[in-house]
């Protein structure tokens, strides 16, 4: 019999740096884990080290000890070669959408990048790739002709996660994707995000400081404070039984 895996498992994660002769420890022994087709909202003051555990599971941050397991594989002992090759299974939407957007290069060629990068699609296929991944997110299919700095902050949101979501990935990583944003643009975008989980069944890691912002999106939560997870459970629990002082302080800063 299959033995069952979440799609997600980190275990004693340990991320140090050097400043100077000083070590900081920016993630300090996390343990969590995500199963395929949920949402774990990672929340926490800035400075906490939830950035850098959501830039780990992508590979953009080295592990200084500890495992990210993706479907069963470590991504921290992973060959290069590999961990190309598992690249287009994990995704992330930055939180300045336009900062992450090359702004020489068309919407339409920004959005398909990752399909010839991965050799999923040809050539002859992107223009058509594009017109329908920009419909998908809520734009218009003459957008593709248009460049980045045309765009409100929101569309360029929308632009950013229909490049993450182009080569169907498994799982989605989110940091403050919309912590940039004004309110009302901001729940556009996570209705745009739910609607995508449920259609692509994504599964998604999502960091953020507001945990009024999880609650609405996520089904679990983990607090982080200095590098550590302090809370974590279902997040209707944790925002209505809170057991540390510092989640109680996160939930009356978001009221």
């Amino acid at each position: 019999m299959e033995t069952l895996h979440p799609l997600l498992d980190i275990r004693d994660l340990e991320i140090t740096f050097q400043k100077g002769k000083q070590s900081i420890h920016a993630v300090a022994g996390v343990n969590v884990q995500l199963q395929k087709g949920t949402t774990l909202g990672i929340v926490g003051e800035s400075g906490s080290g939830k950035s850098t555990l959501a830039r780990a599971v992508v590979q953009l941050v080295p592990v200084t000890s500890g495992s990210i397991a993706f479907d069963g594989v470590d991504l921290s002992t992973l060959p290069a070669r590999k961990l190309r090759q598992l690249r287009k299974e994990l995704q992330m939407v930055f939180q300045d959408p336009g900062g992450s957007l090359n702004e020489y290069m068309r919407v339409g060629q920004i959005i398909t990048e990752p399909l010839l990068v991965h050799g999923v699609a040809r050539r002859d296929e992107l223009k058509a790739r594009a017109k329908r991944l920009l419909v998908q997110v809520g734009l218009q299919e003459e957008d593709a002709q248009r460049y980045p700095q045309e765009f409100s902050g929101g569309q360029k949101q929308r632009i950013a996660i229909a490049r993450a979501i182009s080569i169907e990935p498994k799982l989605l990583v989110c940091d403050e994707p919309t912590s940039a944003l004004d309110v009302s643009v901001q729940a556009k975008v996570l209705n745009l995000l739910s609607d995508l989980r449920d259609s692509l069944d994504l599964t998604i890691l999502f960091i953020a400081h507001d945990i009024a912002v999880v609650h609405h999106f996520c089904d679990e939560v983990a607090v982080m404070s200095n590098g550590k997870i302090i809370e974590h459970g279902s997040v209707d629990d944790v925002v209505h039984n809170p057991k540390h002082e510092i989640t109680r302080e996160l939930i009356a800063s978001s009221v």
